[in-house]
Order: structure tokens, then sequence, then C-alpha cells
């Protein structure tokens, strides 16, 4: 069998922090679950079954994934550390990724789409909505993941260095919607982009949750070109943001670039604003996604 299949030598020990791991991911799984149906009439069973809000579905299904990618960059993290410190690590991480999530949901919600009314167009099986809320709870995720992986320990500095460095990327992706919309104006007769998103636009909800996660991914991949330094407050956040909006507006140039090629013929920006069609949104969303993941692999494979 040795000739056949070469493994990695384990700890004999990694069975143990992985039920204390999986354990406690399942248990914050749970709080997240809890936090989603904690402030509304109806449990979160009722609105999914019962009322079959399809929009409610999208947009927790949304908030879970998050969690688990940010958990992801956790598990194994203290490997060898001893099974207390496991744990505590596991649930201070955890509970700061819950905290940071929901905190870069609210600033999207009160601050990028300010003018939407989130939660009560989720009541009212907003799918259009839903999905964007989901995506920009994803691309939080893959944001603080990177800087999870990016800090070296589990110390003060570490967290004081992604809480920072999360709330400056938050404003990129700010910004960069700003951009969208001038351009959705632009294009539209001075048309409002939230407010087409509040009509039920899902192409463009289609188009847009793929440039959010394009940013987070390419954003993401500032983790191969930065240095951390512990006592480095300032230029952990300076880092972040010169090479954060460098790689969104490379992004956005070769995404822009690769559309006109790959689309050549076809003006989808008739297709996706006016005519509603998701299929080409559906492309253009996976060329968003599919650019970014090939800077970041680029890139990871330079560092």
């Amino acid at each position: 069998m040795e000739a056949l299949v070469k493994l990695t030598p384990l700890p004999h020990d990694l069975w143990i922090y992985l039920v204390i791991d999986i354990s406690l991911a399942l248990a914050l799984l749970m709080v997240m679950k809890w936090l989603a149906g904690a402030f509304r009439k109806h449990s979160v069973a009722e609105v999914l079954a019962v009322q079959d809000n399809f929009a409610f579905g999208i947009s927790t299904a949304g908030g879970m994934l998050s969690l688990c990618i940010v958990l992801g960059s956790v598990v194994g993290r203290h490997v060898g550390q001893g099974y207390v410190n496991a744990a505590i690590g596991m649930v201070t991480f955890g509970l700061v990724g819950i905290v940071l999530v929901k905190f870069g949901r609210f600033a999207h919600d009160k601050i990028v789409l300010h003018r939407l009314d989130t939660e009560g167009l989720i009541a009212e099986r907003g799918v259009s909505v839903a999905l964007v809320d989901a995506a920009s709870l994803i691309a939080s995720a893959i944001i603080l993941r990177s800087m999870v992986l990016w800090v070296d320990g589990s110390d003060m500095n570490a967290l004081i260095a992604i809480v920072t460095g999360f709330t400056v990327v938050l404003c990129l992706l700010l910004l960069m919607t700003r951009v969208y919309e001038l351009r959705y104006a632009r294009d539209n007769q001075n048309d409002s982009f939230q407010g087409a998103l509040r009509k039920g636009q899902l192409a463009l909800a289609v188009e847009h949750a793929g440039n959010l996660l394009g940013i987070a991914m390419i954003v993401s991949s500032a983790s191969y070109l930065l240095t951390y330094h512990p006592s480095g407050y300032v230029s952990n956040v300076t880092g972040w943001l010169i090479v954060g909006v460098v790689l969104s507006l490379a992004l956005l140039v070769l995404v822009t670039i690769s559309k006109k090629i790959i689309l050549f013929g076809l003006n989808y920006r008739l297709e996706v604003d006016q005519q509603h069609n998701i299929g080409v949104a559906c492309l253009e969303l996976t060329l968003s996604i599919g650019i970014a993941l090939i800077v970041n692999g680029v890139l990871e494979f330079l560092a």
C-alpha cells in the first residue's frame, strides 16, 4: 500500500483537534442561524418551509456560507498548541468572524445600498435584493479569510490588524459600488441602480453579485503582496488600502476588456440593464469571478 499511496505524516492526535474544531464550528453555525431569526416574528423554519420565502433562504444561505469560509481559515490553526488553546482560538476567531461579517452586512445595507430597506424587501420576497445581500456577505467573508490567513498568531495585534484592515477593505466595496452606480446611471438616462434592484431586476442583481465577489477575490490577493507587521498598525492599513484600490481598478479594466472581446457583437449593457437577460448577466458574473481567480493565482505563484 505504501508503494501506491504516499501520505504526509500527520500528528497522532489530529482527529481530536478535528473533532473540537468541527463541533465548535457547528455550534457557531447554530448561533448564526439563531441570529438570522432572532428579531423576526416567525422562526427560520416557518419562513422557509411554511411561507416559502426563497429570498430569505438565499440571504440566510449567504450568511451560513460566509461563516463557513471564515471558519475554514481557522480550522487547524492551533493544532499542536493544546486542546484548550485550540478551542479558545476557534471560538475567538469564530465570534470575531460573526461580528465582522454582520458588521459588513450592516455597512453594506446602511451605507452602500442606503436607499434600500434590505430586510423589508427580503421579507417581501425580493430575490434580487437577497442575491446581492448574500453576495455581499460572501464577499466580506472572502476578504476576512485572506486577512486571517495573512496574520501570524492569535494575539491582540493580529485581531487589530484583521479588524482595521477589514474595515478599510469594506470602503473599497463602497467605492466600487458607487462606480458601478455611476456607470448604470450614465447608460440608462440617469436611472437609479438601487431603484432597479428594488423593482426586482434579477439580471442586474446577478451581474452585481459577480462584481462584489470578483472585487473580494482580487483584493484578497493583496495578502500575497503585503508583509504582516504585528505592531505596524498604520502600514498594515495603508498597505491594504493602496494595494486594494490598485487591484480593484485593475479588475475593472481587465473585466471590461474581456467583456468586449468575449461578448463581441453583443450589446451586453442593453441586454442586462433594459432587457433583463439573466443569461448574459451570468456570463458577466463568470468573467468577473474568473478574471479575479486568474489574477489571484498569478500573484499567489509569484509570492
